[in-house]
């Protein structure tokens, strides 16, 4: 239930370990029309990672294409100028080739069949450097290129024990522990970091596993991958991300922590092995009164957090960490509160001379989705974060000074500096525009000079053929006398005089941004694009508000956050004459879903038709059946069997959507996968055979291959289909 932009790293580890017979390449695909089509998304190309020289003078990166006839992906690399011309591509084989780093300005690696290989940066002299059955899953090269981590899985048996010896053939599994099955696969193995020496001819010795004979993961699982590992400037030390539990602590906890591995300490001393999140000491946060805002401040929400001068204050997620240019601190992304998923994620700094922790971005009321560390004497911290349904560009430095360097309605994506840490690389989209790289010069002190350059069209070819809808954003009032932001998106040829069919887009999360994003599923461009205005309402428990509008869903699934729903698309209806208030339907997926099938039973007449996609439909079934029971013991606050059941858990089980059936009254589509573990398919089952028995029209796609998403091209082209053509049957 994590933010739309995991979509690409997870397509890449799930498809793009497939060797395809015949090499997928760029789709030069021809249109019939200038309108967005499942077909034309498909065939676009998808940028997934990058990565720049250590002179600044090229950047390499990964591209994704995808063959709907032989339903499989290929994973291409390319090489360019840092200002984006001559681009060449590198990949010569049918095979994979991903994760590229740079060796020298000159030389680069990258992983092909489960292996690290190296090439020159014009694709000759390819070499492979690991020698491990195919077992590779990620790497990284230390600073001064002696070492190198590799990403492998080993076998784990803490929660499903081996079978006998004696009966190979058998298909049972004997569960004896929670976490026994996690987001999609069962839990038989686990990611270790290994380390190994580069030899001399640039070939990888053999690994030693950095966790060897503990029972947890690095990176974890399961969208964690070589982002949460970092080596030391020296190249003597690793600092990398584990959650140190399993079993049952494992399914209620979110504390993870940042670990200081040192590889010249003596095996089992103290110095070994460092917990900087458990060590130093807790300076005073910078507050939000030292802010320095290009934003509105009126619509800034008060920070209701109270900021410790001392105690634990990293008991939730802490991942991601980075050294800084100097070497003299580790910087992390930072949780504070245990078993909650969404919890306000802050940059963390570690003096590794004094062992003092600030958290830097106190002055930031929204979350920090990734950061770079700047040789700038102005910024210290490049970072990118959500605010009013946008994901900007932000720079902090040590007196708590911050700034928005970039005011775009878009989403910048991850950033790396150049070499010569004057520019920032960062991927950008937005709703009617695919993923391309920048490179962004920033400017602490005007900020409204800093640059942005883009240096990629990796879908020109296809967005030349495409007419584009607009975008609008309104404010309303919501039943709390509060401000809400939604966005509108307009069909393509737009004519004001006509009306047209609406859609109300309700998100996941419950707390990911209705910001800029470009998804190769829920993408607004495509509704559009089919003829639909598309409202999506940044609703009550939404990051990018401030903390207090954020956490208000928790423990209140079915209060306010519906309200909001119903006020943006009766706003919609009322005040846009374009909006035909006698077509609506609403659509969404995963806390979106469950919003479907709670609307079903309350939304008075007002939608035509209802599609939901992965939703929780019945609450206490949900609570026992997810695999991450965290997630259930925050938001609904309590087990549904406990007779002294808070207020807030009461509301939670009593509002479950499957208890409003008997209200429902119009046509439904379900959708779920047979491998979503997150929220398990027998919600989607209840639901339709719910709808059926009550005699209300009513559809099932069930994917038994796919889990909370839908990776695979096929069933992406049939996901895409029956969307439009249950909406048109009810909406048109």
């Amino acid at each position: 239930m994590k933010r739309i932009i995991i979509l690409l790293t997870a397509i890449s580890l799930t498809l793009g370990s497939t060797f395809a017979q015949k090499m997928i390449q760029k789709n030069n695909i021809q249109l019939s029309s200038d309108l967005m089509t499942p077909e034309a998304l498909w065939a676009m190309g998808r940028i997934s990672g990058y990565a720049a020289s250590p002179d600044g003078k090229h950047i390499a990166y990964q591209v994704g294409y995808y063959s709907v006839a032989e339903n499989k992906s290929h994973h291409i690399l390319y090489m360019m100028d840092a200002d984006g011309k001559n681009q060449k591509q590198l990949t010569t084989s049918a095979a994979n080739e991903t994760d590229v780093a740079w060796l020298s300005n000159d030389h680069i690696a990258f992983i092909t069949g489960g292996e690290v290989w190296s090439m020159n940066i014009d694709g000759t002299d390819r070499k492979q450097l690991s020698n491990t059955k195919g077992e590779v899953e990620g790497y990284l090269f230390s600073p001064d290129k002696t070492k190198v981590i590799l990403i492998k899985s080993i076998p784990y048996h803490g929660s499903i024990q081996k079978n006998p010896a004696d009966l190979p053939k058998a298909t049972g599994r004997l569960i004896t522990d929670m976490n026994y099955r996690h987001w999609d696969h069962y839990v038989e193995s686990i990611a270790h970091p290994f380390v190994a020496n580069v030899n001399g001819d640039g070939t990888i010795g053999e690994a030693k596993d950095i966790l060897e004979g503990k029972p947890y993961e690095c990176p974890m699982a399961p969208f964690g991958g070589i982002e949460q590992l970092a080596w030391s400037n020296d190249s003597k030390k690793i600092a990398y991300t584990c959650r140190m539990k399993e079993g049952v602590e494992y399914a209620i906890s979110t504390d993870s922590d940042i670990f200081l591995y040192d590889l010249e300490a003596e095996e089992g001393s103290t110095n070994r092995n460092k917990n900087l999140c458990k060590e130093g000491v807790n300076l005073p946060s910078i507050h939000a009164k030292d802010a320095n805002w290009r934003i509105d401040p009126s619509k800034t929400m008060k920070n209701q957090r109270i900021n410790h001068l001392e105690g634990d204050l990293n008991v939730g997620y802490d991942q991601n960490p980075k050294f800084s240019p100097d070497g003299r601190y580790v910087a992390w992304l930072s949780m504070e509160r245990d078993g909650y998923e969404s919890d306000r994620q802050r940059l963390c700094c570690f003096d590794l001379q004094t062992g003092d922790k600030k958290y830097l971005t106190e002055s930031f009321d929204s979350n920090v989705d990734d950061f770079c560390w700047s040789d700038n004497k102005d910024a210290i911290i490049y970072f990118i974060g959500v605010w009013h349904g946008t994901e900007n560009l932000y720079a902090i430095n040590w007196k708590g000074e911050l700034k928005q360097l970039t005011n775009d309605w878009a989403d910048f994506g991850s950033l790396q500096m150049l070499n010569n840490k004057k520019q920032i690389i960062a991927e950008r989209h937005d709703y009617m525009n695919a993923a391309d790289l920048y490179v962004i010069t920033p400017n602490f002190k005007k900020p409204e000079k800093t640059d942005v350059k883009q240096i990629t069209q990796e879908n020109k070819h296809i967005f030349d053929q495409l007419a584009k809808g607009k975008i609008q954003q309104r404010w309303v009032k919501t039943t709390d006398g509060k401000e809400m932001m939604y966005w509108v998106i307009l069909p393509p040829h737009f004519d004001e005089t006509k009306k047209y069919p609406t859609l109300l887009f309700c998100e996941g999360g419950p707390q990911s941004p209705v910001s800029q994003f470009w998804s190769y599923r829920w993408n607004f461009m495509i509704m559009a694009s089919q003829g639909y205005i598309v409202v999506a309402p940044n609703r009550h428990g939404l990051p990018g508000f401030g903390s207090e509008w954020c956490e208000e869903i928790s423990g209140d699934w079915t209060g306010q956050c519906m309200d909001d729903y119903l006020t943006a698309i009766d706003d919609a209806a009322n005040n846009l004459p374009y909006v035909d208030k006698d077509r609506l339907g609403c659509v969404g997926a995963s806390f979106g879903g469950f919003s479907v099938y709670y609307l079903a039973g309350h939304h008075d007449k007002r939608f035509k038709c209802f599609i939901a996609h992965d939703g929780a439909f019945n609450l206490e079934s949900m609570y026992t059946d997810t695999e991450e029971v965290w997630f259930s013991n925050w938001e609904y606050e309590d087990a549904y069997w406990n007779k002294d059941l808070s207020a807030n858990a009461k509301r939670t089980y009593d509002n479950s959507p499957h208890k409003f059936v008997d209200k429902w009254d119009t046509p439904i589509l379900c959708i779920h996968g047979e491998l979503d573990y997150r929220i398990n398919a027998n919600q989607g089952f209840g639901a339709f055979n719910a709808a059926k028995l009550k005699g209300i029209p009513a559809e099932l796609l069930l994917f038994p291959d796919e889990n909370h998403w839908v990776l695979k091209p096929q069933n992406g082209i049939l996901w895409q289909r029956t969307f439009f053509n249950w909406l048109d049957r009810w909406l048109k």
